[in-house]
């Protein structure tokens, strides 16, 4: 699991991030594009005893680099727009991003959050339940949230794997067992889930499925189609060759 800070602009912030991801065992920090040093004495001072953090932290100037090898990503934000996107509380969020072997949660940065068109680069959406009168949450607090509920998580997970099956849980159909089953398998990755959204926007183009000013929204609800189901790196490949003798058909042939 790593934590992706978007354009964070306070040290003392980013060393506090430090020093709650060690508290709780995670040690994996990406920064996009940062507005402030890492190295400054009052991060420093702010991470305490997890320097190392901030020494390691793997610096990107885009957020499609932070993610490009997830399988699966969640982004965070206090307000959203209704709309396609699906948000969820931490515990189903965090629980689902457990079941694959890499995966992310994105924190935007401190004055604005994050962007539509950076949240469309992750499946799901978070929202930390916080009450109405104050909702907007500190960096640092909101990644230790989601930190402590991780730990607590991953606990519960080694016990319920130790613990007697008496009753195991019944799934609601057979598609839930199956996904549950294949999650962890050869996944796609981000960037190659990329890679095919942007040639089916370009061959969608060509054909005028879609228009310029209106290729955004329609290739969203292609983007939802695609991480719901779980595609896997073979199946991304299959249907980038679709889309490969579909566009040299449309050149081709009559």
């Amino acid at each position: 699991m790593r934590i992706v800070l978007v354009e964070t602009a306070g040290e003392r912030n980013l060393g506090s991030v430090a020093r709650v991801m060690k508290n709780f065992g995670l040690s994996e920090l990406w920064l996009v594009n940062p507005q402030c040093d890492r190295f400054s004495e009052e991060a420093r001072n702010m991470a305490v005893h997890a320097p190392e953090i901030l020494e390691q932290a793997r610096v990107v100037d885009n957020l499609p680099q932070a993610i490009a090898d997830c399988q699966r990503t969640v982004a965070t934000a206090g307000r959203i727009d209704q709309g396609e996107l699906q948000v969820s509380d931490p515990i189903p969020s965090l629980s689902w991003l457990t079941q694959v072997e890499t995966s992310a949660i994105v924190f935007g940065a401190e004055d604005r959050g994050l962007s539509n068109r950076e949240i469309q680069h992750c499946q799901q959406v978070m929202r930390i339940p916080v009450h109405p009168d104050y909702p907007s949450l500190n960096l640092a607090q909101a990644v230790g949230i989601c930190c402590y509920q991780l730990r607590q998580l991953t606990e519960n997970q080694v016990e319920d794997a130790q613990a007697p099956q008496q009753n195991p849980k019944k799934l609601t159909s057979q598609i839930a067992q199956d996904l549950l089953e294949s999650a962890p398998i050869d996944l796609a990755n981000r960037a190659e889930l990329e890679v095919c959204y942007q040639q089916l926007e370009a061959l969608l183009l060509k054909i005028g499925y879609v228009y310029p000013h209106t290729a955004t929204h329609r290739l969203r609800k292609f983007r939802h189609i695609f991480d719901r189901a779980n595609l896997s790196a073979s199946e991304v490949a299959m249907l980038r060759g679709i889309l490969r003798q579909v566009n040299w058909a449309t050149a081709h042939l009559d």
